[in-house]
């Protein structure tokens, strides 16, 4: 059911100078929401029957109009959210008309978003935003200019049936959701997208399963390459093995996490740190292996293999 739109002289209130608001009545479903146009009439001239301004009210042509140019925008609205098969109700519509929303294409607005990322030196999040925007350009061909309100339920179903039908993993599908999802909360907070089209209410992200099967090498793999002799190898090799060796023996340490060890990180044969992806911390005990690892490189050492592990050598005490 479509709703009613009409301007009415409120009569519940009374302004000070003895006038009545004029005000947007939005009816539907049996509910009704109320929104001043900022205009005031007295009574006296004012045809509540007909809900327009009597012939000889003051700047009569003048308010009419801006009756008649705000009747006109509720009714666009209600054809465009009709035409386009959007629920909406009565507190919907009002709100809507209400703020000032600045319509912007999706692609315009996530190449901005990236480009913030860029500026605030988030690479990695840039990245993956910009992975997202090539996925949709290629699924809209080449077309990114559109209203987030486009992307409804059926939109996204279709786009996840293309990913699917391109032999995209659950992970990477899940991956471009969240992004999309990402895109257009900042819009709403942006106001280029109304709160009332959000799809992510019904369309849950969460059904994805990104769980990564577990992967690990067997014990014997890890007897073997623990026992290897690469004493005529040249150093960094050897230096490969070791971080290898002391990552496996302090629970699987991410390498970035073991190029930023300190001596400070070592307190009674343990090695406490932050996680730098989760700042979470953590304490592993250290075997005599590993703390063997740690005493036997030195800085000169270091310095020599530098170049071809990557690490930073001003920081790695290993």
């Amino acid at each position: 059911m479509n709703a009613t739109v009409n301007i009415i002289c409120y009569k519940q209130k009374t302004l000070k100078n003895g006038e009545h608001p004029l005000m947007v009545r939005v009816t539907k479903n049996r509910k009704v929401k109320y929104k001043s146009i900022g205009i005031s009439v007295h009574p006296d001239h004012w045809d509540f029957q007909k809900s327009r301004p009597k012939n000889d009210c003051p700047n009569r042509e003048l308010i009419l109009k801006v009756i008649l140019e705000k009747e006109a925008e509720y009714q666009k609205e209600i054809l465009e959210l009709t035409s386009i098969q959007k629920e909406y109700t009565a507190a919907s519509l009002i709100e809507s008309k209400s703020r000032q929303i600045t319509a912007k294409p999706v692609g315009d607005f996530l190449e901005e978003h990236i480009q913030q990322l860029k500026r605030e030196n988030r690479i990695n999040y840039a990245i993956s935003f910009k992975n997202t925007w090539y996925s949709l350009k290629k699924f809209c061909e080449n077309n990114l200019d559109f209203p987030f309100h486009n992307i409804d339920i059926q939109w996204l179903n279709k786009y996840e049936q293309w990913l699917r039908n391109n032999n995209c993993t659950e992970i990477t599908i899940s991956h471009f959701f969240r992004n999309i999802r990402t895109i257009y909360n900042k819009a709403i907070l942006a106001k280029c997208a109304l709160k009332s089209s959000y799809p992510f209410n019904e369309y849950k992200v969460s059904k994805f399963d990104t769980k990564t099967q577990k992967r690990a090498l067997p014990k014997e793999t890890i007897k073997k390459i623990m026992e290897a002799d690469l004493s005529k190898e040249p150093f960094y090799m050897q230096f490969s093995k070791d971080i290898f060796i002391f990552s496996y023996l302090c629970g699987g340490m991410n390498f970035s996490d073991i190029s930023h060890l300190k001596p400070e990180n070592i307190e009674d044969n343990n090695i406490m740190y932050t996680r730098k992806k989760t700042k979470k911390k953590i304490t592993v005990p250290l075997s005599d292996e590993a703390l063997k690892i740690w005493d036997t490189r030195n800085v000169k050492q270091r310095s020599n293999c530098s170049y071809a592990v990557g690490l930073r050598t001003s920081n790695l005490q290993i």
